[in-house]
């Protein structure tokens, strides 16, 4: 069972920096290494939207245009771990921020993952 737990969400001010973890504490049958992992966020009242994922390896990364050059996701298979690091905050980056897995690929479709941690608040005032 794929079980996700992200942290290191909370309040900064626009312009800072926060680094997210998801980590992957459930007991599976396959390898992280296997999973395909990504970010989306959801704003109070909006739909959940596509942040940035990761190939399996590592190599390919994918970003959503709103964080393209602000935001990097990297990934330690060897620690079962996805990370996002999100430099020059916006207020308009305030969301609650998920990490999700599939086997399939890396897709930036919310119906595409099987497997989702419970979220972590990011807020960045103004």
């Amino acid at each position: 069972q794929v079980q996700l737990v992200e942290s290191g969400g909370g309040l900064v001010q626009a312009g800072g920096s926060l680094k997210l973890s998801c980590v992957n504490s459930g007991r599976t049958f396959r390898s992280f290494s296997e999973y395909y992992m990504a970010w989306f966020r959801q704003a109070l009242g909006k739909e959940r939207e596509f942040v940035a994922a990761v190939s399996l390896s590592g190599d390919t990364t994918y970003y959503a245009d709103s964080v393209k050059g602000r935001f990097t996701i990297s990934r330690d298979n060897a620690k079962n771990t996805v990370y996002l690091q999100m430099n020059s905050l916006k207020p308009e980056d305030t969301a609650v921020y998920y990490c999700a897995a599939d086997l399939t690929a890396a897709s930036k479709l919310v119906s595409r993952y099987d497997y989702w941690g419970q979220g972590t608040q990011v807020t960045v005032s103004s």
